[in-house]
């Protein structure tokens, strides 16, 4: 039985992007079912405001009867009394605790530069719970929540990455100098896990000169699993990200244990909504693993190799990596590599 997926086009570019990507796994005959449903600030605007969610009720439903979900962009209306983001809320409900970035550089965009690794974030504690309180007028406070059972199945996942694709270097971020408590159960689990590990060399590094790090020396970190607490890898693998050469070329999934969610890195980007010419690769690739997830990796490694050689070969890309070309059309170029490459 054909597996199934919600489709959430989300805000701004979200729309232009997703069906980019749709259009590519039709194209290349997936078999997984493929229901489209709505989520986002734009949709909660047309309704008034009315929902305490940006996801609806009816969406919720498909989303609790799906295998996985893929969520466009989608934008947070950064308000006292507004909602929760849609990625928090699906992470949180569906208890998706390992949020995904690997991080590889194409070569024609940073000749100079070679970065190769995954970032892996924590995604339903830390500060990230929204647990906030006012005390006074003038004071107001923010809960940073760390367990050990957070903890533990967050590295689980982590390594189970690690042994699945051969990496053998650890470097858990932190800022335990400073906060004793809560990161030293995040590095304490590390540590305990580690030791039926031992072929995996771990190493422990400072959130703010992991920054500069990443800056002078980003060659240091390849071939390694990179693992933090929500808000500290929010910011890591944003910088990553950066190093890549575009925020439009990072894709993501956040997994749990039985439901994962696929996105782009990037935001909803409203200025550019319409225009069909923002970068697809972040969300064709997110598409392109979540076919993967739902048990169609032929699909997922063809739009990968065929991706990599549209962008290296730099006839159709668009003007965030050095071209001219529209959305359509670098999707379009990726498609027709990834249908032969799945024709031999």
């Amino acid at each position: 039985m054909a597996k199934k997926a919600a489709i959430m086009k989300g805000d701004g570019i979200g729309p232009e992007v997703v069906d980019a990507m749709l259009k590519m796994l039709k194209e290349c005959n997936m078999q997984s079912e493929l229901i489209l449903c709505e989520a986002g600030s734009e949709q909660w605007d047309r309704n008034g405001r009315k929902d305490k969610s940006y996801i609806p009720d009816s969406t919720m439903k498909v989303l609790e009867e799906t295998d996985a979900c893929f969520k466009g962009p989608t934008t947070t209306i950064p308000v006292p009394g507004a909602p929760r983001s849609v990625a928090v809320t699906l992470r949180q409900k569906f208890e998706l605790f390992s949020n995904i970035r690997p991080c590889k550089t194409y070569q024609r965009l940073t000749p100079n530069r070679n970065l190769d690794c995954v970032c892996f974030r924590e995604a339903t504690e830390g500060l990230y719970t929204g647990v906030e309180a006012t005390l006074t007028d003038d004071v107001a406070i923010a809960i940073r929540k760390i367990s050990r059972q957070g903890c533990r199945r967050f590295i689980k996942a982590s390594l189970k990455w690690a042994n699945d694709y051969n990496m053998k270097k650890m470097v858990a971020i932190t800022k335990r100098n400073i906060l004793k408590q809560t990161d030293g159960i995040f590095w304490d689990e590390i540590q305990t896990a580690l030791k039926d590990h031992p072929d995996i060399e771990l190493s422990e590094i400072y959130i703010d000169n992991m920054a500069q790090q990443l800056v002078v020396a980003p060659e240091q970190f390849n071939g390694a699993v990179l693992v933090s607490t929500n808000l500290f890898m929010d910011i890591i693998s944003e910088l990553a990200s950066g190093l890549i050469g575009s925020i439009g070329l990072i894709y993501s999934a956040n997994m749990g244990e039985n439901y994962a969610m696929f996105e782009a890195a990037h935001g909803s980007a409203p200025s550019f909504a319409g225009q069909n010419k923002v970068n697809p690769t972040a969300t064709v690739l997110s598409g392109a693993w979540m076919a993967e997830y739902l048990g169609e990796p032929d699909i997922k490694n063809a739009i990968f190799d065929a991706t990599n050689q549209v962008i290296n070969e730099g006839k159709y890309v668009t003007f965030d990596i050095g071209g001219n070309a529209t959305t359509t059309q670098m999707a379009d170029a990726i498609t027709n590599i990834a249908k032969e490459k799945l024709r031999k």
